[in-house]
């Protein structure tokens, strides 16, 4: 079989980013506004029409059948999903550990800052072609990690997994509804959910559409585009682990984006045989061959441009395939999440190894990192004068500068303080 997998330019590559189509847009912009101004009767029908809602049917399951659904869970089911969660709250409850407060003295007082989580979560699980029961966890569960007090989540026509895994992260609420409505009624608050405050987890081209028309109302994490891997490879990197990664990849949707980046074209060219025989076993070939053909094979000739060309695309997930992984990773800088050697495989990011999988795309990982306890903690400053003599330059300083920028009110607030 051949793979659609061609050889192409870094620029290329970086340069294929896309965003919305405005037809995304626009349908995404008319449920928003239907639902914020029609409210619950907008939703159903919204949800009726796309997510497949039985007429009359509740729009959100209880914590009783969420509970139920954990304890039909077999033994074996909820051992490993027990598993997975402890690790990913773990990595999680240690993020926020290494958050403080902190005070600092100033001439007459102290300042500082408070690190406090946003009181309510709103958490977007995928539910289409492959519902993400992991998404739920790893957006749920950091957000309890932060401290957040209410905790809803989103999913349309959620299972039995995905049902447990709402249980076992404790969330206080669950719309069996998904795209753009359901951001919507995160939002607004409709349909029985509270309105929240931040909203965060990945989604389709709709959801994605509706959180960037609602962003300042609320906070969101980030505008997810399709999903991402580059494997950074030398004559050292195993040829059939190199094109399984990149396969795994691929199968996630026909927009994926898997890349290769080669030094030197023998690597490449083992990589692509291999790609051709393990796609021909595999039941999601359909979609991977698709996303192939998004992606490709990127030759350089050493290490330095190799590490240049990622650094380029600032990929959502980075494998170094290297004769010296470490060394590789001191050295790169952009990225979403960087997996280190050939054993520390991305689907383990993706299955709860402990850091978070909601991940920058689009190259957006030059300015931004992924979901993490920060997502849902606001850092708040404060300032204390308890000795206005002492303080005496602060008031002084505020003064001048107000009359530099010709604000004179400012100025004499500040003299205010001292001239008395």
């Amino acid at each position: 079989m051949t793979v659609p997998f061609r050889r192409r330019s870094v620029d290329e590559l970086a340069s294929q980013v896309g965003g919305l189509s405005p037809d995304i847009l626009a349908t995404a912009t008319t449920i928003v506004d239907d639902v914020r101004e029609r409210g619950e009767s907008a939703l159903r029908c919204h949800a009726e029409r796309l997510d497949g809602l039985v007429p009359g049917a509740p729009l959100g399951v209880s914590r009783a059948a969420m509970r139920a659904a954990l304890d039909a869970l077999s033994p074996d089911d909820r051992r490993r999903l027990e598993r997975v969660a402890a690790r990913i709250s773990s990595f999680a409850d240690a993020q926020r550990a290494a958050l403080r407060s902190c005070t600092v003295a100033v001439p007459g007082g102290t300042a500082g800052h408070t690190v406090s989580p946003v009181e309510r979560a709103g958490c977007y699980a995928p539910g289409g072609r492959y519902p993400l029961p992991s998404s739920l966890l790893m957006t749920a569960l950091t957000a309890r990690a932060a401290g957040v007090g209410e905790c809803w989540v989103a999913s349309p026509r959620p299972g039995p997994m995905m049902l447990a895994a709402a249980a076992l992260a404790g969330v206080d609420g669950f719309l069996a509804i998904g795209g753009a409505q359901a951001i919507a009624a995160l939002t607004f608050g409709v349909g029985g959910c509270p309105a929240c405050d931040v909203l965060v987890g990945p989604g389709n081209a709709w959801v994605t559409a509706a959180k960037q028309l609602v962003s300042g109302r609320v906070g969101i994490d980030a505008l997810a585009g399709p999903s991402e891997l580059v494997v950074l490879a030398d004559d050292t990197a195993d040829p059939a682990v190199v094109a399984a990664d990149l396969l795994a990849q691929a199968e996630h949707d026909p927009m994926a984006v898997p890349i290769l980046v080669s030094i030197g074209e023998p690597v490449a060219e083992r990589v692509v045989c291999e790609l051709a025989v393990q796609v021909a076993s595999l039941p999601t070939a359909e979609t991977a061959l698709a996303a192939l053909a998004n992606g490709g094979v990127v030759i350089v000739s050493d290490i330095a441009q190799g590490i240049a060309a990622c650094d380029q695309l600032a990929p959502e997930h980075l494998e170094l395939h290297v004769r010296d992984p470490r060394a590789a990773a001191a050295a790169v800088r952009h990225y979403g999440a960087l997996f280190i050697g050939p054993d520390a495989a991305e689907v383990l990011g993706d299955y709860g190894a402990g850091p978070n999988h909601v991940l920058p795309t689009g190259r957006s990982a030059r300015y931004t990192g992924g979901l993490s306890v920060l997502s849902f903690l606001r850092v708040r400053t404060w300032l204390s004068i308890h000795d206005r003599d002492a303080g005496r330059e602060l008031f002084e300083d505020a003064a001048w500068l107000g009359r530099v920028e010709g604000l004179e009110a400012h100025a004499r607030a500040a003299e205010r303080r001292f001239v008395r």
